[in-house]
């Protein structure tokens, strides 16, 4: 019997074989040294695949060991050729630093003078009122489950409050200025104003600076404010709103 032979070599668990058939129909085996042993010896033995119509055929190495691919049009007509290749493995899943191990963020933020009448807050959101159902409003619960004090307005503001007194306010008495970067946040006078003071006590170490980037791209971002681009930031694309959470809690509790 005629067949095209691949060996393969020694081949980890899990590995993709990619078998790219030219021409007809084909059967196709992936098979340790034992079995195709037997396959060429014309005896029983068993395989992965089977008889392939479309190209190309990916098989998975059942477990650790040398492995071969047999090409052969048996019960067939025709004639085949075929390339065989081992998929590169994928990367490592890319992690990024937990905000609690980088240094720049993790540093005492001193409490407001004992004896103030300012509430303390753990987090300031500032946000576009825009993208409140998409991502603030659940941040602001998730952080509240993960035990943290939080000034968000619809918690925060009451009717006939001065809303730029409360944002100062809130602003001076929170540990952690969360803004949450979006398309709408860039066009608002508010948030630029919230910004400024955010940036400002970061600056003097009064507080931590972390952005959110919510469905914002770096050259959006970029034209706003190259600034904000190189700092520690999460992004709702990448991140959970419960994972940003539990993160920013694990901060506080390290600062």
């Amino acid at each position: 019997m005629k067949f095209i032979h691949n060996d393969l070599g020694q081949r980890k668990r899990g590995e993709i074989v990619e078998i790219t058939l030219k021409g007809s129909a084909a059967n196709v085996r992936l098979m340790d040294s034992s079995n195709f042993s037997n396959y060429k010896n014309g005896r029983r033995h068993r395989y992965t695949g089977g008889l392939a119509k479309k190209s190309p055929v990916r098989l998975q190495i059942p477990n650790g060991g040398r492995w071969h691919v047999a090409i052969d049009m048996q019960g067939l007509r025709g004639n085949v050729n075929a390339s065989v290749r081992v998929l590169p493995s994928a990367l490592p899943e890319l992690r990024e630093r937990p905000l609690a191990e980088v240094p720049s963020l993790v540093k005492h933020v001193p409490p407001p003078v004992a004896g103030s009448s300012t509430e303390v807050h753990d987090v300031f959101i500032s946000h576009a009122s825009e993208d409140k159902d998409s991502i603030v409003r659940p941040l602001a619960n998730a952080l509240i489950a993960c035990g943290l004090d939080v000034w968000y307005d619809e918690f925060t503001l009451r009717i006939g409050d001065s809303l730029r007194q409360k944002i100062d306010q809130g602003l001076a008495s929170s540990r952690v200025g969360l803004v949450v970067l979006s398309r709408d946040f860039v066009k608002k006078g508010w948030t630029n104003y919230e910004l400024d003071g955010i940036v400002t006590r970061n600056v003097s170490g009064e507080q931590i600076l972390l952005p959110i980037w919510h469905e914002i791209t770096k050259q959006e971002l970029m034209d706003y404010s190259p600034s904000l681009v190189d700092k520690v930031a999460r992004s709702t694309s990448t991140h959970t709103v419960d994972e940003i959470a539990e993160e920013i809690a694990d901060l506080i509790a390290n600062s």
